[in-house]
């Protein structure tokens, strides 16, 4: 993808102000196990956070049998191109991934961008969306974009990344599905209240063909591409009813909490690094995290060392992956910094 330049040097050229022990400059200190040992490949350590990651979940996330056929016939095609945005594409995902974990909105949701516009700023639909995240105007200035000749902050890759969480926010609010939430996305909260009125249910896959053609196809295409980049689903790519469930599933009673703590890795941290991200990081819920975690941010933010719990199968992937996470988590403080200091105004 040429003539796409997105500017991160105000994160590049950040200093921390914190002091990091000598030894790890991640701010990871020693590694504490309960019963198990784990040796760490160092030869992993600037992995690709793009790479799949060994994954453990409650959720089962496969593939609806509706989609195979139109994944595997959409990921053939794309292949090629898909791999090269693995390389140009990181420092838009990396932005995309502070922003939309600041929301509280799952990170996978940034190959909604991917389908929608190819991640390009001056991309045009025929209705008239503009930038990344292919805004309409109403919707834009409804967020508190400018849209007029002069300035089209839709095509401002943080201001339109934004913008577009708070839509999926509402959309998610109203729906509480994902799948929903991406047709409403490219159809309208119009056409999916007409199509789960007219199939007697809020489930995609029984109101798809109610839907216009493009609108189904559109979510496809974002599960193709999630599952690309991903290797695997995730509740970006399930029903609502489906992530219910595996919520209510995964309720922890104390005697099988303790259980689950006493198996864990303590793995000592300190510095600027945030649950939320580390959560992501990692594919864990960060209910789950904060619960093994509490008071995880706050402790770190008066500069103290935490004994961070989390399962043993994760250790490796926070080792190897850590350098990455400690810093989306210091652009998501400053990021969350800044947006503060601009209200303030």
């Amino acid at each position: 993808m040429t003539g796409i330049i997105i500017s991160l040097s105000a994160y590049s050229n950040y200093q921390p102000s914190f002091t990091l022990n000598t030894r790890d400059s991640s701010g990871v200190d020693t590694l504490l196990k309960t019963n198990t040992s784990i040796k760490v490949d160092s030869s992993k350590v600037f992995k690709s956070l793009l790479s799949p990651a060994p994954v453990s979940n409650a959720l089962n996330y496969s593939m609806n049998a509706e989609a195979k056929f139109f994944t595997d016939d959409y990921i053939k095609k794309h292949t090629a191109y898909f791999n090269n945005m693995k390389v140009w594409a990181k420092p838009y995902f990396d932005l995309y991934d502070r922003i939309l974990t600041s929301y509280d909105i799952p990170v996978q949701l940034k190959y909604l961008s991917v389908i929608e516009s190819s991640l390009s700023s001056t991309a045009v639909s025929w209705a008239g969306a503009v930038g990344p995240w292919q805004i309409m105007n109403d919707a834009a200035r409804e967020h508190g974009l400018k849209t007029n000749y002069h300035s089209d902050e839709r095509q401002d890759y943080i201001k339109s990344t934004n913008a577009a969480c708070k839509i999926l926010k509402e959309l998610y609010t109203t729906y509480g599905d994902w799948l929903l939430v991406i047709a409403a996305y490219n159809s309208g909260a119009g056409e999916v209240n007409r199509a789960i009125t007219k199939a007697h249910s809020k489930n995609f896959w029984d109101i798809q063909y109610y839907l216009p053609l493009e609108t189904r196809n559109h979510v496809k295409k974002f599960i193709a591409t999630h599952y690309f980049f991903e290797g695997d689903g995730s509740t970006a790519t399930v029903t609502g009813k489906q992530t219910a469930n595996a919520n209510a599933n995964s309720n922890i009673s104390k005697d099988d909490y303790l259980q689950v703590a006493s198996g864990c890795t303590t793995i000592n941290v300190y510095g600027k690094y945030s649950a939320a991200v580390i959560a992501n990081a990692l594919l864990m819920d960060v209910s789950i995290f904060n619960k093994l975690n509490p008071g995880f941010d706050d402790v770190l933010a008066k500069g103290d060392i935490y004994p961070m719990r989390i399962p043993s199968d994760k250790a490796e992937l926070f080792q190897s992956g850590k350098t990455d996470i400690l810093k989306q988590s210091v652009e998501l403080f400053l990021s969350n910094a800044s947006g503060s200091s601009s209200e303030s105004k």
